[in-house]
């Protein structure tokens, strides 16, 4: 593509057209400005040549910035290409133009060509190639650039500096970081915002919550990334605390806030939330990206308001591969397994491809409601139909669905065959459904090999438990608890919560922190005493705070 556009911007053909071409408008810069296509972009470079304005190195600078602005940086390359004496600002422009593309490693290259061109990088050389180290995970040439930023004496300079914390976070060498950050003479709020988002990146929520309660200064990217941070490392209350402090502080969230707020909305369920941050996001105005109606789709449809789900799809304009996904794997959640279905022929209707994840979501529609000669369909038609490969998860979905419809000795079947050796899922969902068809002789090998997998999971050991228990076989019962207690396998307490005023409440059974956990218990009380008498829990379960396995 670059090489066929250099020659056409060489050729006799186009020079002789554009020297004909007559502007409307007399000012470039502002033809720049009102750049919104490839065809203004085509006839504002004819305005240049014919004025000899191509060979102004500001200029063109200007030009290649639109270029890549508008996503035509196969033309800005080629036309940099021609020009024969760039200087370095020149240099940093391409450079940075470059940096977040395919042609990132084109970025890397011109860099060093500065240096053989007899130019010293500058300030701006510097961060604009350490973006193209980050597109490319280049961490070998990321420390070279560091030593050339040493060797020139702007490795203090706090911009470069905070290019450099960026580089090494993005690279997951966080501790190298760290130690930029803690020697830098000055800190802008920028290299406050690289280390406390180099720590969210690498799951290290608690170390960019200490920085970013240290900040001097904040804005929306601060509080962005601790929101984001805990919300990856799946701490959804903390992250909701602390976009609870942003509003109180009066900083207004973008939409990249709003992603990460939403996000922990769905690990939390909480709906009433959820439908404040939407209607939150309608008030600021915001604009309404796919990613920000995805995660809505994502939060209504993990909070039980399917339809709400549905109403954010329908009225979307425009609808990515994650967007069709989402609603998809939505159905699927719901138990809406035939919608599920409906949805992904809207979406072939519609010709957006679909990826690795959305076979997910459509084997796991069909484990739901036992489709299991659809579900067979789909996964053979994987690789034959749409040319992708499937991966251990979609073997876990089929080894779930077969499962799940009794097909016992075929789900083993294909656990043998696959190319994978099998997970947890994997040995979990036949666990699973040797309980739920009572083939103790599948239950006990899943288990000897969930224990070599996951040996702290008393998950497992209670899913046994409760097959001999329902065959009689309380000898064996016994048994799997006392190799629970030999091991110091710790059954982890069963849990809940509520959303009540926008605020999420969890429970954990046995615990009595809460302030007001007499008045709780005493509710639990009055409540197992009723149920009791109601006939609804065996009347030899004395306790008033037991639970039925």
């Amino acid at each position: 593509m670059i090489r066929s556009v250099s020659r056409l911007l060489s050729s006799p053909a186009f020079k002789e057209k554009f020297y004909e071409y007559k502007p409307i408008e007399p000012n470039l810069l502002s033809l720049l400005d009102h750049c919104s296509n490839f065809k203004h972009i085509n006839q504002t470079h004819g305005f240049m040549v014919t004025r000899g304005l191509d060979q102004d190195n500001l200029l063109l600078s200007k030009f290649i910035d639109t270029c890549s602005i508008l996503g035509f940086m196969d033309y800005g390359y080629s036309v940099f290409s021609l020009k024969t004496q760039p200087d370095i600002y020149l240099y940093n422009t391409i450079i940075k133009a470059l940096s977040k593309t395919d042609y990132a490693e084109e970025a890397i290259l011109l860099y060093n060509r500065i240096q053989i061109m007899g130019f010293r990088p500058d300030t701006y050389s510097f961060p604009s190639a350490l973006k193209a180290v980050v597109h490319l995970s280049a961490f070998g040439v990321g420390k070279q650039i560091h030593g050339h930023a040493i060797r020139t004496g702007l490795d203090s300079d706090v911009h470069v500096a905070t290019a450099l914390i960026q580089m090494y976070s993005a690279c997951g060498v966080i501790l190298d970081a760290r130690s930029l950050f803690d020697g830098m003479n000055f800190r802008d709020v920028a290299s406050w915002n690289a280390m406390v988002a180099g720590c969210a990146k690498v799951g290290d929520a608690d170390s960019a919550c200490k920085l970013f309660e240290k900040m001097p200064e904040r804005n929306v990217i601060s509080w962005t990334a601790v929101i984001a941070g805990y919300a990856q490392v799946n701490r959804p209350s903390e992250a909701i605390e602390i976009f609870r402090r942003m509003q109180l502080e009066d900083v207004e969230p973008d939409e990249i806030a709003m992603l990460a707020a939403l996000s922990a909305c769905a690990h939390l369920g909480a709906l009433e939330l959820g439908e404040w941050i939407h209607n939150y996001i309608d008030k600021l105005g915001l604009h309404r990206i796919v990613p920000l109606n995805n995660a809505l789709i994502d939060m209504y449809a993990k909070s039980g308001s399917i339809g709400k789900a549905i109403e954010v799809f329908e009225n979307m304009k425009h609808r990515s591969v994650i967007t069709w996904t989402t609603m998809v794997a939505s159905l699927a959640l719901h138990g809406l397994g035939r919608e599920a279905l409906q949805m992904f022929s809207r979406m072939e209707k519609a010709r957006i491809k679909p990826n690795e994840v959305t076979f997910i979501a459509i084997l796991s529609a069909c484990s739901h409601v036992g489709l299991v000669d659809v579900g067979l369909w789909y996964f053979n038609s994987m690789r034959s139909h749409y040319q992708i490969t499937p991966k251990i998860e979609h073997y876990g979905c089929m080894v779930d669905l077969l499962g799940r419809a009794g097909y016992l000795q075929e789900a083993k079947e294909l656990v043998r065959e696959m190319p994978f050796e099998a997970n947890g899922a994997i040995w979990g969902s036949l666990l699973a459904a040797s309980r739920i068809h009572g083939d103790l002789e599948l239950g006990e090998s899943a288990l000897r090999h969930l224990i070599k997998l996951e040996p702290n999971n008393s998950g497992n050991y209670t899913l046994l438990s409760n097959i001999y228990a329902a065959l009689g076989r309380w000898n064996e019962v016994g048994m799997v608890r006392k190799e629970m207690r030999d091991k110091g396998v710790k059954k982890i307490p069963g849990g809940s919560s509520i959303e009540m005023n926008n605020r999420v409440y969890d429970f954990v059974a046995g615990d009595k922190s809460h302030p007001q956990s007499a008045g709780i218990y005493e509710v639990l009380y009055q409540m197992n005493w009723q149920l009791k008498m109601a006939g609804y829990v065996p009347k030899e379960c004395v306790g008033p705070f037991e639970y039925v396995e």
